[in-house]
């Protein structure tokens, strides 16, 4: 049994396995509408979600399965002690994905669970959505030997993606990220993806002419909302939010930033127009934008398909 909760237990031919299958899964879904006939997803919501319950369910459902989905405040995870309630969901279904807050709690379950489980995101990883971001890459570039340059915050996508390009060893992904999330990846993560020659991190205090020449070479050009999603509305975290966007307002993905360069900008949304991306920007790129996202769909049900059937 294997677990997907980063990237660390899984070798890149197994990464580049998952993505081979996601493609043709995409390409001749009918080869695969019985799959997983019979097996049940159980989803387990702490955190907000519309990409990651619908590409789930909806994946789960087109391979044949069916799914039972909860959210975290209506379970007994707020109540109970929480191994227990893990090993009785094991019980009732074949496999798990949960979209919670604390890497720590993800970790909690991959200990315990005695069926496969999927981190739906966390505070920390978010290797499902790297996972449609590769698929994406290999849609439109047809490798994965591509220069990719992120610019927002240092967070969860951001780690996974650090992650993948560190275990894959093509292509070259550069980091611009004035802003630094508290996760939970270890001291030693980016010294370690940095060695590997295909994580580059860029000085934050760069002039933004050089940012800029930096994106005049890249394939891809990523950014991410600057304030996590939970937090973007709350009015207690109203003086913080208002503080990050005055320092990463320079950081805008717009026209300006990408007058000379030929990128494809990808989002992982929700998409906060006028902050972290300029609405004209996210306009000329909303097609790619929506590719990634519902590639969400197809690299997911290739994970759910290679944790049930291959491991």
């Amino acid at each position: 049994m294997k677990n997907m909760l980063n990237f660390k237990n899984f070798s890149a031919e197994e990464l580049m396995e998952i993505l081979e299958l996601a493609l043709d899964m995409k390409k001749y879904p009918e080869k695969y509408a019985d799959s997983l006939k019979g097996k049940k997803l159980y989803t387990l919501f702490e955190k907000t979600s519309t990409r990651t319950f619908l590409s789930f369910t909806t994946g789960i459902t087109e391979l044949g399965g069916t799914y039972f989905n909860q959210l975290w405040k209506d379970s007994n995870f707020v109540l109970g002690e929480p191994v227990s309630e893990i090993k009785y969901v094991c019980r009732n279904v074949d496999i798990i994905m949960a979209r919670l807050v604390k890497n720590e709690t993800v970790e909690l379950f991959g200990d315990n669970v005695t069926v496969p489980f999927i981190n739906g995101c966390d505070s920390t990883y978010h290797p499902c959505q790297i996972m449609a971001d590769m698929l994406t890459v290999l849609e439109k570039f047809g490798t994965l030997d591509i220069d990719m340059m992120y610019v927002g915050a240092k967070n969860n996508v951001f780690n996974s993606l650090v992650e993948f390009f560190a275990k894959m060893k093509k292509g070259t992904f550069y980091g611009l990220t004035p802003l630094v999330n508290k996760t939970a990846c270890g001291d030693d993560f980016y010294e370690s993806a940095k060695a590997t020659g295909h994580y580059v991190e860029l000085d934050p205090s760069m002039s933004m002419e050089e940012a800029r020449s930096y994106a005049d070479k890249m394939q891809v050009i990523y950014t991410d909302t600057w304030v996590d999603m939970e937090f973007f509305n709350d009015p207690a975290y109203k003086q913080q939010k208002e503080e990050t966007l005055a320092k990463m307002m320079p950081y805008q993905i717009n026209d300006e930033f990408l007058a000379g360069s030929k990128a494809i900008v990808f989002h992982d949304m929700p998409i906060h127009a006028g902050f972290e991306i300029s609405e004209s920007v996210e306009r000329a790129h909303m097609e790619t934008i929506l590719d990634e996202a519902e590639n969400r769909r197809h690299a997911e049900k290739a994970v759910m398909y290679y944790l049930l059937k291959k491991c």
